[in-house]
């Protein structure tokens, strides 16, 4: 009862706080617009962080709050070099899969790749192309640069403040809060049940975007379509770091794989044509093609993990 209680409490303060938070995108209408699109995101990526907060003040209270960063992933795990092998598989991994998404994109007829001309960038730099005084393909070369090693960095803080929530609590929670000192780790808990939690849990994220993604977020030309097609992806993309999160016991390489995402999901679709830009649906890490890839990932990551041996994960 205790364990369902804290559930809902949860999911309460987290999907009630972001669709407070996403108000002034319903209130003002028409299509969506980045001025209130981007602070509206960044708001509410810290409201699953939010619902952790109220479970641990709430319903945990005597529990000191070292040993509740403990059971949720704040600390580094019982293995740190486990766990910094894991972030730097996320930090520098996921602009790969970003890579071999747009490759798969081509290899398809999906993408049209506009290196020489650059069309699609151009485009979207519109007149700020004529006053920044280096060229596209330096330019474009530099945030790539920038994406890949910065990127995480930067947007460590909010990507933090979702998986906090989602992979910190939540997912050790749906495995059904193994007790202190008993591993939650892919190979130690029974493979349906690890795989179950995954799913569940990538729904849920998927389902928490619903107050942009019902708007067209991603995905403008599905309109509320695109909160069914995200969260298709979140199933996917949550998997793996939700596997990372439970190998080594942290929340730190979900962290850095997400922040990882934000920074560098969109670098290979404006490298298309602006004759025939990529549809997000389907191009890209976010689109179908970006799906095959994080299956065939996932997969392998599953044969890995069923060699490894998993690192002990503490009760949320």
């Amino acid at each position: 009862m205790r364990g369902k209680r804290d559930l809902l409490l949860f999911l309460l303060i987290a999907f009630g706080a972001s669709w407070l938070a996403a108000l002034p995108v319903w209130t003002r209408g028409g299509p969506l617009d980045a001025s209130v699109v981007i602070p509206t995101g960044l708001v509410m990526m810290f409201t699953p962080s939010l619902g952790v907060l109220a479970v641990w003040l709430l319903c945990h209270r005597g529990t000191p709050f070292r040993e509740w960063a403990r059971r949720t992933g704040l600390t580094l795990g019982p293995r740190r070099g486990t766990t910094v092998r894991a972030i730097a598989l996320a930090w520098f991994g996921v602009p790969l899969l970003t890579v071999v998404a747009a490759a798969v994109s081509v290899a398809l007829g999906i993408l049209e790749l506009d290196l020489g001309g650059l069309s699609l960038f151009r485009q979207m730099l519109g007149d700020q192309a004529d006053r920044i005084p280096l060229d596209p393909h330096t330019l474009l070369v530099i945030q790539l640069v920038q994406a890949i090693v910065a990127g995480p960095l930067i947007n460590a803080l909010p990507a933090l403040g979702e998986e906090w929530g989602w992979r910190g609590w939540l997912l050790p929670r749906l495995l059904g809060d193994p007790g202190p000192g008993e591993g939650a780790g892919p190979g130690r808990i029974a493979v349906g049940r690890v795989w179950g939690a995954l799913l569940l849990s990538g729904v849920i994220w998927g389902a928490w975007h619903a107050p942009l993604t019902l708007k067209g977020y991603n995905y403008p030309s599905l309109g509320p379509w695109a909160a069914v097609v995200f969260t298709g992806f979140c199933v996917l993309f949550g998997a793996l770091l939700g596997w990372l999160r439970l190998r080594s016991a942290s929340v730190w390489p979900a962290v850095f794989g997400h922040a990882s995402l934000n920074a560098s999901a969109d670098l290979a679709l404006i490298l298309g044509h602006a004759d025939d830009p990529p549809n997000p649906a389907l191009a890209g890490i976010t689109g179908v093609a970006g799906w095959a890839v994080l299956a065939v990932t996932l997969a392998g990551f599953l044969w890995y993990g069923s060699r490894g041996r998993p690192a002990e994960s503490g009760r949320p």
